[in-house]
């Protein structure tokens, strides 16, 4: 079915026909000009309403979805959680996994929380942005994550930072006594049917956490589907509806995008969750509206909050809001 006629059935019990008409064309030209989008797909309750990849390998080859592995790192912490493999957010590194404190730590590493890591807010100096080559060049990403020097207390503003989530993984692995890859092949990879390939590990071997992990398209639009529907995924619950709501609490504000962000997950004024990725990678849901979105775009080039990710959240808050 043509493009057009496809979104304007859907959309026309929702939308007066102007309305419509001018929503339907700004997807439209989104989908034709933005040569940065890949891919792009929406659903609505059970509906696919849209299944386009304009450009990139296609719906069906993975795609490195950058820093959304910081949430699929969160749904991993929140099913340690369930299992018992840490005891609570609470939890300190230094009762979690003291092995991965360096001894060149400062004093408040140890007591930084499993819910200081996955929130972004160990107070440690960041490891992305400037940052990011430096730290991945060193001979130990948890060592050089955890030695670098205090600039905010635990628990207090938010520093993004892949390097916290690196720790988190790393910590994860400790505990469970599995790796990263194998939490995320048993914890969301069997369960949702998708394929978890391997990704990039540090020089101790511990899978990086928050970055350079591979899904494809349409295995992203399952992880939205399944957070969108209280983290159930063909009738099994695959992570907590205590975890999916408290991942959606704010519990820190980016002093980028002035987003706030709970668990693992940036929160929209407009109600949806997303994770966001270098490039513009994202995978969201609107528990309200029963929307399920995952875009992909091109990896190689950012995608600022007043640039072309400002463009995509625009398409969140405007078409594709607009079809529920």
């Amino acid at each position: 079915m043509d493009r057009r006629i496809f979104l304007t059935a859907l959309a026309a019990p929702f939308l007066a026909p102007r309305a419509l008409a001018a929503q339907e064309a700004t997807l439209s030209r989104a989908l034709d000009s933005e040569e940065q989008l890949h891919s792009i797909q929406v659903m609505r309750g059970n509906d696919l309403l849209l299944a386009e990849a304009p450009r990139g390998q296609g719906l069906d080859a993975l795609a490195n979805i950058k820093s959304c592995s910081k949430s699929i790192v969160a749904l991993l912490l929140g099913q340690a959680l369930a299992r018992g493999d840490v005891p609570a957010l609470s939890a300190t590194l230094a009762e979690v996994a003291p092995s991965l404190i360096p001894a060149a730590a400062k004093p408040e590493v140890p007591g930084i929380t499993l819910e200081d890591l996955v929130t972004l807010r160990t107070g440690l100096e960041r490891t992305s942005g400037a940052e990011y080559g430096g730290w991945v060049a060193s001979g130990n990403w948890v060592a050089d994550a955890l030695s670098r020097p205090m600039v905010a207390r635990p628990g207090g503003r938010m520093l993004y930072s892949t390097g916290s989530t690196h720790v988190l993984g790393a910590a994860l692995s400790v505990a469970s006594g599995d790796s990263l890859l194998r939490l995320a092949r048993d914890g969301l990879g069997a369960p949702l049917g998708i394929e978890i390939p391997a990704w990039t590990r540090d020089p101790q071997g511990y899978y990086l956490g928050g970055n350079e992990m591979a899904l494809t398209p349409r295995a992203m639009l399952r992880i939205a589907q399944m957070m969108r529907d209280g983290g159930v995924w063909d009738g099994r619950q695959v992570v907590s509806p205590d975890w999916v709501a408290a991942s959606m609490t704010a519990r820190a504000q980016s002093p980028y995008s002035g987003m706030r962000y709970g668990y693992g997950w940036f929160l929209t004024a407009s109600g949806y969750a997303l994770a966001r990725g270098y490039g513009g990678q994202i995978i969201a849901f609107h528990q309200g509206k029963r929307l399920a979105v995952a875009i992909t775009s091109d990896p190689t080039r950012p995608a600022r909050s007043e640039g072309y990710f400002g463009t995509l959240k625009a398409l969140l808050d405007g078409p594709i809001l607009a079809l529920a």
